[in-house]
């Protein structure tokens, strides 16, 4: 039988690691012209941001698609940078929930456009979800286990509430970009004060109170958040 044919010197190596930097920068490309040109920014568009042809463009991502699921990939990658800090900082539970939530909504405020493309997404394939949410719904589950675990709560309900807090966010995400009729700290309080009770009330079945403790988080509890991929 044949022997597989060797890479001594790592070149085969180099140049995956160099073609999917490259994806990477195309991805970027694509965020910009998205932006700017809105959900339906075609292949031409986003070569241009690029600063190449459409043939290059299609040397690395085989069809639109393809480009579109990387793009929302990166939407569901920026969501759970900016969550998991928040969730893991020291201080006060309904703090830490609030800066989360208000970091959700920046992101949304920054990339409108690609929020949108997000949402065209969902329900796509038979899913109810757009690709990437299970990135997000595990980092909250994790964030809500180890809590109702810390406080000596069962932490069976941590991954349907998870999934819940998704659909909830990307919900209120559409409604609030689509209408335009409420500031930003007025949703954040909003949606706050809805996560924060809900789980408040939760405790509070149980005799625990949750406006009287605070929660310390190292750095390893941000790295162990952001460790969503199963």
């Amino acid at each position: 039988m044949t022997s597989p044919v060797k890479d001594p010197d790592g070149r085969s190596s180099r140049w995956d690691d160099h073609r999917e930097e490259r994806r990477g920068e195309l991805v970027l490309a694509a965020v910009t012209a998205i932006e700017q040109f809105g959900p339906d920014a075609g292949i031409a568009r986003v070569a241009e941001a690029a600063g190449v042809s459409k043939p290059v463009l299609y040397r690395y991502f085989d069809h639109k698609q393809e480009l579109h699921d990387r793009v929302i990939t990166w939407a569901a990658e920026q969501v759970v940078d900016r969550i998991a800090p928040a969730l893991a900082e020291p201080g006060a539970i309904r703090r830490r929930i609030g800066n989360a939530v208000d970091a959700y909504l920046g992101l949304l405020t920054e990339h409108p456009n690609v929020f949108r493309l997000v949402l065209r997404h969902r329900g796509t394939d038979g899913a109810l979800m757009p690709p990437g949410s299970h990135r997000i719904s595990a980092t909250f589950a994790r964030f809500i286990g180890d809590g109702m675990r810390a406080l000596g709560l069962d932490a069976g309900g941590a991954e349907p509430w998870a999934h819940g807090l998704v659909g909830f966010g990307l919900s209120t995400g559409e409604w609030w970009l689509t209408r335009e009729t409420m500031s930003r700290a007025a949703v954040g309080t909003y949606l706050t004060d809805f996560i924060w009770h809900g789980f408040a009330g939760i405790a509070a079945e149980h005799g625990i109170d949750l406006e009287e403790l605070a929660t310390r988080a190292t750095a390893a509890t941000v790295t162990e958040l952001r460790r969503n991929d199963s």
